[in-house]
């Protein structure tokens, strides 16, 4: 299944896309998708119903995220091999683990705002991971178990605020907007193989990022697991897995960054695809 929320930001409704890729209403099953619908029980439920018995949502609707709570929203660093040799930085030993905020949490076509003062703004395009059962110590073998579906996620990143502002990374990812996900969850049995799914991003339209998760170094087993022995994950839980090379930071000859009037395009096969207008800050859009 694909599953969406749709409509106004704050008042979005929950949605199914059916075979013609049109969004289906689903208020009058569920009020939303949270953790409850996430859980194996309740993606049974919803996979029983028949699209064509769903109303249709009107087109053009807005696509809000594809969760309505997420209490977690976990990042994963330099899980590519070539993503971290163009950041200067060491192959990790160990998954390396960072926040999202929360509040940066939007809809995949929402506008994109540059910080007050940022400089250094880059794009990130990852695969989403989707906890449905949650839990802790995790074993890696039943690790896919746990998860309800995959998701584009455009880990927006401050570079400034995160290397240059002292502390840990989180200062950088978390500005509001640095956090558009979805257009849909497509669950586990719709994506099959997570480590088989390509990915990429345009910035005015030229291709940046073109990449694969085959060639991730820690595969979404053995992360769900490993983050598991630190953090209880939690059902509708968030996990962003890393980008591949071309990153605004990595460019050559000299680093490039978003600006006002930039337009950003990303996705990942199956999953779907984002747009984003990128908008200087102000009191406005704040």
């Amino acid at each position: 299944m694909k599953l969406c929320r749709f409509g106004p930001a704050g008042s979005e409704r929950p949605g199914l896309i059916d075979a013609d890729g049109r969004i289906r209403d689903l208020s009058a099953h569920i009020s939303d998708i949270g953790p409850d619908q996430l859980q194996p029980e309740g993606l049974a439920a919803l996979a029983a119903i028949d699209p064509a018995s769903l109303p249709l949502a009107p087109e053009g609707v807005r696509y809000g995220p594809p969760v309505a709570v997420t209490r977690q929203f976990i990042a994963i660093g330099l899980n590519y091999a070539d993503h971290a040799a163009e950041s200067n930085l060491p192959i990790p030993e160990e998954p390396v683990i960072f926040t999202k905020a929360v509040s940066c949490i939007q809809g995949p076509h929402d506008i994109v705002v540059i910080p007050r003062g940022s400089v250094k703004s880059d794009w990130e395009v990852e695969l989403g991971v989707i906890i449905g059962k949650g839990g802790s110590y995790i074993d890696e073998a039943s690790a896919l178990d746990h998860v309800a579906g995959y998701c584009v996620v455009h880990d927006l990143s401050e570079r400034d605020y995160q290397i240059n502002r002292g502390g840990t990374w989180d200062k950088g990812k978390g500005c509001p907007t640095y956090g558009p996900v979805g257009p849909w969850l497509v669950t586990s049995d719709e994506v099959g193989d997570p480590q088989n799914l390509r990915l990429w991003l345009d910035v005015n339209g030229e291709r940046k990022q073109d990449g694969t998760t085959a060639t991730m170094i820690f595969p979404v087993s053995k992360l769900v697991s490993y983050v598991s022995e630190f953090i209880k994950l939690l059902p509708g839980d968030i996990i962003t897995t890393g980008t591949p090379p071309g990153v605004g930071m990595g460019q050559k000859p000299e680093p490039v960054y978003l600006k006002a009037g930039d337009k950003v395009a990303l996705g990942i096969e199956k999953l779907g695809e984002q747009a984003q207008q990128v908008v200087a800050w102000s009191e406005n859009v704040a």
